[in-house]
């Protein structure tokens, strides 16, 4: 009886292990973040809208959350061993699907970067790299607010940054971006600038603490809309008059800005990048192209835009 019920159980921990099933036909995964952001969620669409159109299959699947780098590292792994030709991934980290990367690409699997930026460096080390990486420029995105914040202060004043999650290469450099537009500007003073780890309740707190130092506070800067919603919530509560500025052009986001609430958002094209990412995979499989270890990475970048109420 006790062989029995082990048995049961081993078959339930691999079943558990197994979050999907490989669709009869399809060649390429895509492996994205937790779709309860609108960001993964558009591009999630824009990947079946192009599977749609060109008449192909795809699998899509996602970590559980943002803090779920264990779970996404799983989803890899099973990837690997399903026979897929080509993967996209968008790492919840920069280095925490690297084993997995290292050893799709050694087994022949091509393998493409989505949005977050891995470790490269670091992914070469263990024998591994990408065909290429698919992405906005997150630098240019964070300019794009720092320089419409500076122009919307001709006064100056006391400005603030809510990053994203400590280590997060889009987060980072949507951060150094804004930054490098305040630097610029001899009459704005950068006062804070604290992670949210992408989260709408800390970003709140985080907002809060900054006001609560900061009375004087002019602007806050958002690495994401998410975390955008929080801010504008805790300066709602202070009654006072700061603009708020948020990245991805998420609908709830926009819908604020429209509403005269939210500032502003650096509208990105999820849906767009991910269907490039999977044009891109569907390439490499059609053209049998050769993978190089040792090759440097190319970037295509996808334009973004600042959403403003006129």
């Amino acid at each position: 009886m006790k062989k029995i019920l082990s048995i049961v159980l081993a078959l339930m921990l691999i079943i558990g292990a197994v979050p999907f099933a490989m669709a009869e036909d399809a060649q390429v995964a895509i492996i994205l973040k937790a779709l309860g952001n609108p960001f993964w969620e558009t591009m999630k669409k824009g990947i079946e809208d192009k599977a749609a159109e060109l008449g192909v299959q795809v699998d899509i699947f996602a970590a559980n959350s943002e803090e779920d780098v264990e779970g996404q590292l799983l989803i890899l792994e099973n990837a690997i061993g399903k026979g897929y030709k080509a993967i996209g991934v968008a790492p919840l980290s920069p280095t925490n699907l690297n084993n997995a990367i290292a050893q799709a690409m050694r087994e022949g699997i091509y393998v493409i970067n989505i949005d977050e930026k891995v470790d490269i460096d670091a992914l070469k080390a263990l024998g591994g790299n990408v065909m290429g990486f698919t992405t906005t420029d997150n630098v240019a995105v964070g300019k794009i607010a720092g320089d419409d914040i500076v122009a919307s202060l001709p006064e100056g004043g006391k400005v603030a940054i809510i990053e994203g999650k400590a280590g997060n290469a889009s987060g980072k450099h949507r951060a150094d971006g804004a930054k490098s537009a305040f630097d610029a500007a001899e009459n704005i003073e950068l006062v804070e600038s604290q992670p949210a780890d992408w989260d709408r309740t800390k970003a709140y707190d985080v907002a809060t603490n900054y006001i609560t130092k900061h009375p004087d506070l002019k602007a806050i800067y958002c690495c994401n809309d998410t975390m955008a919603m929080g801010a504008l919530e805790a300066v709602k509560a202070s009654n006072l008059d700061i603009l708020v500025y948020g990245t991805d052009g998420n609908p709830d986001a926009v819908a604020s800005v429209e509403a005269g609430e939210l500032t502003g958002t650096v509208a990105q094209d999820p849906a767009g990048i991910g269907a490039r990412a999977f044009e891109l995979l569907l390439s490499y499989i059609e053209t049998g192209a050769a993978i190089d270890l040792e090759a440097e990475v190319p970037v295509e970048y996808v334009d973004a835009f600042l959403i403003k109420k006129q």
